[in-house]
């Protein structure tokens, strides 16, 4: 009660109801108890709070004395001193008015306008008796105060021995409330936190993360708002981050308030521990006065009376600091709060840094395909431009061979330069189809492809080569038509690379094995050839542009390095996949997994 117990001016929060409506019945039948039955026209019972200030929670038996009392918060240490002077009544704690300091009664919320009666045990109106509520473990939990008896006299022993009893009934109903309101607590930061981690850590943007978790953050902490400021890594040249609210309004910071955001939420991210910045609050270790007050000016312009403020990192490194407010009326905040805040920290921090790996990989992604359309787009404007000379150089060859007077020599330089030009052509050929599969602009037309029909046609192509090394060639093709889905002309060349390709590299005297099968969904091209095989280094690379393996064997054999590059693209974008197994020296198996493709169709 505030004329029992000297008392701060009240706290411009609304006090903190029980979070559950027994806990709170309870409480206020005790405390009508003592007025109805056991002789006192007021009781008031408090309990303390997480910043060490008893809140009055119920009153009985006065509306004035409810009206004025109910909410207000006293610290801890006033109530302390005046039992120092106080009588042991069992539960109950009596001072007498005569031991109180003079002007004492300045400060007390309330005081009964009665007289004294004329006797030697009468009450006077600051007389103060109350009972200290005490855990198991000898902490004080609570207070029972009560004033104003019928009778005008201090009570007897008997009157003493009800009112000790109703005492253990509200130290009982106490622990019990202040213990289901903390379970009610970490339920509610646990089901917060369970919100953020699986919502907000499943974003890979700033944007979403604040999105995701603004409401469950400001329901789950009883917020009026929050926002949210990142920090920009050390190697953008230590320029500021961003400032997400929760609505998507722009925050107004000053550069100075944004220095000691920063500073601050550094501090704090070292000392692991989210700070409370409040009027009637003290400034924690991470922000100083000065820096405090400077804050609070802000929250007065905006309409807010305090602030969670939680650092937010991964690691070691501090990457942003999260701010919840609250408005005047709001409840004070508590310890279980901020180490809740903290911890949702430490899961927002991994967030945030997810976003920004991904987000930087997303960068180097569109770097990467820009340099990749830009060295397609230069394979394909140097094949254009070589190509129109070599065609004119062909031309004029085949006049000059066709010219009767030409002696040996000089029909042996011709050959040869045909030759050459040839090989040009098919190398400005592979060039020109490799940039077409490789543009994303240019999608596939995809219709039923009888890859069955594909493979003959290729086998017939290079038996001629096959039969100069006296190779065995066997192809395995089921009886019914295989229809793949693409485009015929490009699977055509994925299946005449690898067929020559395996021709090439086959020893004489080995074998090639082409097979054709039907495996669900898919259809499925296997070449397998006994040749000089692929060392574990170059299968990593193997279906690179311009890659040759670096097996002498293998250098020995004509080519550009495109083949199985141009393989690769054109399954790539079939939606296929390419399979390699490979044991050097001992052949290599291609397998083509392509999407089957009904022939009505």
């Amino acid at each position: 009660m505030s004329r029992d117990i000297p008392q701060d001016p009240p706290a411009p929060a609304e006090p903190l109801d029980w979070s559950d409506a027994p806990s709170r019945d309870a409480i206020q039948l005790i405390a009508e108890g003592v007025t109805q039955l056991a002789g006192f026209g007021v009781a008031a019972i408090s309990a303390v709070r997480d910043d060490g200030k008893l809140e009055v929670m119920a009153v009985a038996g006065s509306d004035a004395a409810r009206e004025q009392l109910h909410g207000v918060r006293t610290p801890v240490d006033r109530l302390s001193r005046e039992l120092e002077k106080a009588d042991d009544w069992g539960l109950l704690r009596f001072v007498p008015h005569e031991r109180l300091d003079h002007g004492a009664g300045d400060d007390w919320g309330w005081v009964p306008d009665i007289e004294p009666i004329d006797a030697e045990d009468a009450w006077h109106p600051l007389d103060l008796l109350v009972a200290p509520l005490y855990d198991d473990e000898g902490d004080l939990r609570g207070s029972l105060a009560i004033d104003l008896p019928h009778n005008g006299r201090r009570p007897g022993g008997a009157q003493r021995a009800v009112l000790n009893q109703y005492a253990e009934q509200a130290r009982r109903a106490v622990l019990v409330a202040l213990e289901r309101e903390r379970l009610a607590e970490r339920v509610r930061m646990a089901d917060a936190a369970r919100r953020i981690v699986r919502t907000a850590t499943a974003q890979l943007s700033l944007d979403r993360i604040v999105a995701d978790s603004r409401e469950a953050l400001v329901e789950g902490f009883r917020a009026a708002g929050m926002w949210l400021q990142t920090f920009d890594r050390e190697d953008h040249g230590g320029a500021r981050g961003e400032i997400y609210s929760s609505d998507g309004s722009h925050i107004r910071l000053t550069p100075e308030l944004v220095a000691i955001a920063e500073a601050a939420a550094r501090r704090a991210w070292e000392q692991q521990q989210a700070a409370v910045v409040a009027p009637y609050r003290e400034f924690g270790p991470s922000i100083t006065p000065e820096q405090g007050e400077l804050v609070l000016a802000f929250l007065a312009e905006i309409g807010v009376e305090s602030l969670l403020f939680t650092p937010l990192g991964a690691g070691p490194e501090c990457l942003g600091n999260l701010v919840l407010t609250r408005v005047a009326g709001a409840p004070e905040w508590t310890e279980a709060e901020a180490a809740t805040a903290l911890d949702i920290g430490h899961d927002l921090g991994r967030a945030i840094l997810n976003a920004r790996i991904f987000e930087r990989e997303h960068e180097l992604v569109e770097e990467l395909q820009e340099l990749d359309s830009y060295k397609g787009r230069l394979i394909a404007t140097v094949a254009h431009e070589l190509k129109n000379p070599l065609t004119s150089i062909m031309g004029h060859l085949e006049m000059l061979e066709s010219s009767p007077d030409l002696t040996g020599t000089t029909r042996t330089s011709l050959n040869a330069m045909d030759r050459g030009a040839q090989r040009m052509v098919r190398v400005i050929e592979d060039l020109l189809l490799l940039s077409k599969v490789g543009d994303p602009d240019d999608p596939v037309i995809a219709a039923p492809v009888d890859l069955a029909r594909i493979v003959d046609d290729v086998v017939d192509l290079t038996m001629v080569a096959a039969g100069q090394k006296q190779l065995e060639v066997t192809v395995e093709l089921p009886a019914e038509p295989v229809f793949a889905l693409g485009d015929h002309d490009e699977l055509d060349r994925v299946a005449a690379n690898l067929v020559s390709n395996a021709v090439k590299y086959t020893h004489p005297e080995g074998s090639v094995r082409i097979r054709l099968d039907r495996a669900g969904n898919d259809v499925v091209l296997t070449v397998a050839d006994q040749g000089i095989g692929i060392g574990e280094e170059d299968l990593l690379r193997l279906g690179t542009e311009f890659f040759r393996s670096s097996n002498p064997e293998a250098v020995a054999q004509p080519g550009t390095g495109l083949g199985l590059a141009i393989v690769r693209r054109i399954v790539d974008r079939h939606g296929g996949r390419l399979e390699i197994e490979s044991e050097l020296g001992r052949g290599s198996t291609f397998q083509v997994w392509l999407p089957a493709a009904d022939p009505a169709g």
